[in-house]
């Protein structure tokens, strides 16, 4: 009698791989801080061009979307919706991958990008990374599978407090303001209801379809607007071009890595990594934009990583 094995986890749900591939998403991610403010530089888009801003923002995700659809098309995915939801449930389907599009691309970014122009690089980085734990809290209020736990409660107080130990300090920190501070706030909170989103995106349909297409119909959503606003790219050059490239890679790679761990693994133990954006983000920020360098960033750093450490050590 012939005895089936157990299924192998996927590369996706083995732990080793799932810190690997949640570190390159996060690093990536925390990359994007200083290449944005480069880009509206060398773009010529200052403060208040917010049509430019959108439009700039847009067209960066607009085409990141397209290039994982191409390769879904290269790669023989159904472009279709999953079984279950292709006859009653078609038109609540498509309007759920709408909001998830609206959440995860258009406003998230939105508000990202117009924060992001007036803040520093690295305060930015700080406050985006409340999304981190308000998406750990919620996932275990709504997921069976994200139950709070001791081990859990303390790695993110942890790497709350590191959070907060980026912005202890002197003048340097400044001030609140709601063009600044506030939009960063609201991208957070987008971010957060799109990553708990993500796993009924997956059962409506492929989500590597459902990241392709959040990207690109969110980032069109993103450039009329912007054109309508009379929005342009006032300065376009070699470096300009190069750095939207970029920008690009890291949105074609983040978003495809996150929201597929996100699919086949407890959301808390993939969100916990985003943790440590706010610390990639502050030191590229200094390394990129000339902004100062303080110690509080290697606390920070440090204090991050123990929470992940604490999260995911023990039993699996």
């Amino acid at each position: 009698m012939n005895e089936s094995k157990p299924e192998k986890p996927s590369i996706f749900q083995r732990p080793v791989w799932v810190s690997l591939l949640a570190l390159t998403a996060a690093i990536v991610w925390g990359w994007a801080y200083p290449l944005i403010k480069l880009g509206f530089e060398e773009f010529g888009i200052s403060q208040d061009m917010t049509g430019s801003k959108m439009l700039f923002a847009g067209i960066r995700f607009c085409l990141s979307g397209l290039i994982i659809l191409s390769i879904a098309g290269f790669t023989g995915r159904k472009f279709a919706l999953n079984e279950a939801y292709t006859e009653r449930k078609r038109f609540s389907s498509w309007l759920y991958i709408l909001a998830f599009t609206l959440l995860n691309t258009t406003l998230h970014y939105a508000f990202f990008y117009v924060g992001l122009s007036h803040s520093q690089g690295a305060r930015a980085a700080i406050l985006n990374s409340m999304s981190v734990f308000t998406v750990v809290i919620l996932a275990c209020i709504l997921f069976r599978s994200d139950k709070m736990t001791l081990r859990k409660l303390i790695g993110c107080i942890i790497g709350f407090i590191g959070i907060l130990t980026l912005n202890l300090g002197g003048e340097e920190s400044g001030k609140f303001t709601l063009m600044g501070d506030g939009m960063i706030i609201l991208n957070a909170l987008c971010g957060a209801f799109a990553s708990l989103m993500t796993r009924g995106l997956n059962k409506r349909i492929d989500v590597f379809l459902g990241t392709g297409i959040g990207l690109a119909l969110g980032g069109a959503l993103l450039i009329i607007p912007g054109l309508l606003m009379g929005g342009s790219l006032p300065n376009i050059t070699l470096w300009g071009c190069i750095i939207l490239l970029m920008l690009i890679g890291i949105s074609t790679i983040g978003f495809t890595l996150y929201n597929k761990l996100l699919t086949c693994n407890p959301v808390g133990k993939v969100a916990i990594y985003n943790s440590l954006i706010p610390v990639v983000g502050a030191v590229t920020s200094c390394l990129c934009l000339g902004e100062t360098f303080y110690w509080k960033y290697l606390v920070a750093g440090l204090l991050a990583t123990t929470g992940i450490y604490i999260i995911n050590k023990g039993k699996r």
